[in-house]
């Protein structure tokens, strides 16, 4: 199943180009008083929404989807993790850039084969998550601020610890990201947790409908431009043993988003800018580059 929020709170079931106002789905989800649990609440429940949305399908009423603003597909994650340098031409070919390594970078990866394994995971700002529709709101435009595409795997329900072998149990399912990244000396988390400079989208395609998301092909444009294209299959470190990586430190929750590392092509994007970027299953989305 592919599930969309759009326009001001409207949950969508999305079946090729028409989105299905599924919104009376989100009364299967339970009601809290504070204390809230840890976690987004419809993540935590999407067994149970999925349910709803398909009942609800026949008699919904329907919307183009070039027609409806997209939002991030998870509302509100409580963390989001993501894994550096995880591509190894990634490595070899851009961080060999001075405009992205600032000759700081780059010998942090100096010899490293499997730079996560060493370097492990950073932590972006929940607040940095935008939908594709109101795109990217370029914070620092008096620096170099470029794209990275990447596979996002949402966190479907709570653990530590977790083993490799038992990891893709864990998964909700996944979409497309963007890594924004401001370019400079600044530690990553910093530099890549402004506002909007985390891209979520376009919908969140549950797991059941991925076969392997370690064999999928992701890809950007940047103005009509190829810029990136790889498979999945050349990350350096695999997302089983980036759970099990991150939930060694961290206890995992419903909704926590794990972002896999980009490929090489990165560069730099100003506003009006329009970014296309997308995987094979999980659809494509358009951002707009704005100031």
């Amino acid at each position: 199943m592919r599930l969309c929020r759009f326009d001001d709170g409207l949950l969508g079931l999305v079946n090729d180009q028409v989105v299905y106002d599924v919104t009376a789905a989100l009364d299967s989800l339970p009601s809290y008083r504070w204390q809230y649990p840890m976690g987004d609440a419809l993540i935590a429940h999407l067994p149970a929404v999925c349910s709803a949305a398909q009942r609800l399908k026949g008699h919904a009423r329907k919307f183009d989807l070039a027609q409806v603003q997209l939002r991030s597909p998870v509302a509100n994650p409580g963390k989001i993790m993501a894994a550096p340098a995880n591509y190894r031409l990634h490595v070899e070919i851009d961080a060999k850039d001075p405009a992205v390594h600032h000759n700081f970078h780059n010998k942090q990866l100096a010899g490293l084969d499997r730079p996560v394994e060493t370097l492990g995971l950073f932590l972006k700002a929940t607040s940095s998550v935008a939908g594709p529709s109101p795109g990217i709101s370029l914070n620092w435009c008096d620096k170099r601020n470029d794209y990275e595409a990447e596979l996002v795997v949402v966190i479907g329900k709570t653990g530590k610890n977790i083993s490799a072998r038992d990891a893709m149990e864990y998964i909700a399912g996944y979409c497309m990201g963007l890594d924004m990244s401001v370019r400079g000396s600044e530690e990553r988390s910093f530099r890549k947790s402004a506002d909007s400079y985390t891209v979520l989208g376009p919908w969140l395609t549950t797991a059941d409908e991925v076969a392997d998301p370690e064999q999928l092909m992701l890809w950007l444009t940047l103005n009509g431009a190829p810029r990136q294209r790889s498979s999945t299959a050349a990350m350096t470190v695999g997302i089983r043993r980036l759970i099990e990586i991150a939930s060694s430190a961290y206890t995992l929750y419903p909704g926590d988003i794990l972002m896999t590392g980009t490929p090489e092509g990165v560069g730099a994007v100003v506003p009006g800018d329009v970014i296309v970027t997308g995987c094979e299953t999980l659809g494509e989305m358009t951002v707009p580059v704005g100031s």
